[in-house]
C-alpha cells in the first residue's frame, strides 16, 4: 500500500483519460486535499531543467502513466520523495518506489492501463475512472484482450452503458488535450474525482463544446486519405491539435494496416511522430528512437516520439523499413 508522509505533494500525470482518470484515483486514495496535478507541456514526455527544479520544491513526488526519461527521475529523486506508477516499457529505477509491472517483465496485455496498475496496487474496486482508462488507452482493441473485455463487458452490463457510450466519455474527457488547454487538463483530476457516474462527464458543457471544434478539424484531417509507401499508411499533418494519437488510431484501426502519422505543426523546432502495427512489436523500435536521443516511448503496438524536424525524413525512413521487416533493420 502506499503511504505519503507529508502534504507537500505533486502528482505529474499524461494528460490523456487514463493519465487523468489514474490521477483522480490517487487524489481520492490519499485524500490530500492541496495535492498539486501537473502535466508537461503537451505533447512532450520529459521534464526541462526549470521543471525538475519545480518539482523538487515538493517533499513527495507521484509519477502516473508517463515513462519520464530515467535521467529526471533520478534527479528528482536527489531532493525528494519520487513514486512512478506505469504500466509502459521503461526500465526499473532504483532509487525511487517503482509501481509499473511491465518493467518487471509482465506481459503488456496483463496490464492495459494506469488506472489497472493502480486498482491492483491500491486494492480499489472496479469503478467507472478504472473503466475509463482501460477503454481510453485500448478503444476497440479491447475486444481483443479476452480477460479485460469480460470485464469491461461485466461493468456495461450492470451499469447499463454501452461500449459506444465509454467511448464518448473517452472522448469528451481527452477533448481538453486535443484542443491544447494545458491549464485545462491539468484541473481535470479534481474535477474527476468528484465525479461518480456517466452522467457528471455528460453533464461537463466545456468538453462537449470542445468536441465540436474537435469534430470539425478530425473530419477534415480524415477527408484526406493517406499515401502509401510500401503497403504502409503514412499521414502528413500540420495542425496545434493534438489529434496525431487519435488519427493514429482511426486510420491503423479502420484499414488494419500499419501506420505512421506526423504532425510538423504542433511544435516550433520539432514534429510529433507516431505508428501503430496490429503485428509488428514496437519494442526495439522505441528503444532505438531513445538512443538516438529522441523523446520516445509507447507500449507494444505503438510508438510515440518527438523528433527534431531535420531528423524526421530519416527516422521516417527508419520505422517504414522497420515495419516492412516485421521489426528488424
Amino acid at each position: 500500500m502506499l503511504k505519503i508522509d507529508s502534504n507537500k505533494v505533486i502528482l505529474i500525470h499524461h494528460w490523456d483519460t487514463d493519465g487523468l482518470c489514474s490521477a483522480a484515483l490517487l487524489l481520492n486514495y490519499f485524500k490530500i486535499n492541496n495535492i498539486k496535478t501537473w502535466t508537461p507541456p503537451l505533447g512532450t514526455f520529459y521534464l526541462t531543467d526549470d521543471h525538475i527544479e519545480m518539482a523538487k520544491e515538493f517533499e513527495n513526488v507521484i509519477v502516473c502513466d508517463m515513462a519520464l526519461p530515467e535521467s529526471n527521475i533520478r534527479k528528482i529523486a536527489e531532493e525528494s520523495n519520487v513514486i512512478v506508477i506505469d504500466h509502459h516499457h521503461q526500465d526499473l529505477i532504483d532509487v525511487i518506489k517503482h509501481i509499473n509491472p511491465i518493467a518487471w517483465g509482465a506481459n503488456t496485455e496483463s496490464y492495459p492501463s494506469c488506472t489497472w496498475v493502480i486498482k491492483n496496487e491500491l486494492e480499489l474496486p472496479t469503478s467507472l475512472k478504472v473503466i475509463l482508462g482501460i477503454v481510453g488507452d485500448r478503444e476497440h482493441k479491447i475486444k481483443d484482450n479476452p480477460p479485460f473485455w469480460e470485464l469491461t463487458r461485466s461493468y456495461m452490463k450492470k451499469e447499463g452503458v454501452s461500449f459506444d457510450e465509454l467511448l464518448e466519455l473517452v472522448y469528451r474527457i481527452d477533448s481538453s488535450y486535443k484542443i491544447g488547454e494545458r491549464e485545462a487538463v491539468m484541473r481535470i483530476p479534481h474535477i474527476l474525482k468528484e465525479y461518480k457516474d456517466p452522467t457528471d462527464i455528460i453533464r461537463n458543457r466545456e468538453w462537449e463544446n470542445n468536441l465540436k471544434k474537435l469534430d470539425e478539424k478530425l473530419k477534415k484531417v480524415l477527408s484526406e486519405p493517406p499515401e502509401f509507401i510500401d503497403g504502409i499508411q503514412v499521414k502528413m499533418l500540420n495542425t496545434s491539435y493534438s489529434i496525431i494519437s487519435q488519427v493514429t488510431r482511426k486510420l491503423a484501426w479502420d484499414a488494419a494496416k500499419d501506420t505512421i502519422v506526423v504532425n510538423t505543426g504542433f511544435f516550433d523546432d520539432q514534429d510529433q511522430f507516431y505508428s501503430r502495427s496490429n503485428t509488428v512489436d514496437m519494442h526495439n523500435l522505441i528503444e532505438r528512437a531513445q538512443k538516438q536521443g529522441y523523446n520516445a516511448g509507447g507500449k507494444k503496438d505503438v510508438l510515440g516520439a518527438i523528433i527534431p524536424k531535420p531528423d524526421t525524413g530519416k527516422f521516417l525512413l527508419e520505422t517504414i523499413e522497420y515495419l516492412k521487416k516485421k521489426g528488424s533493420y
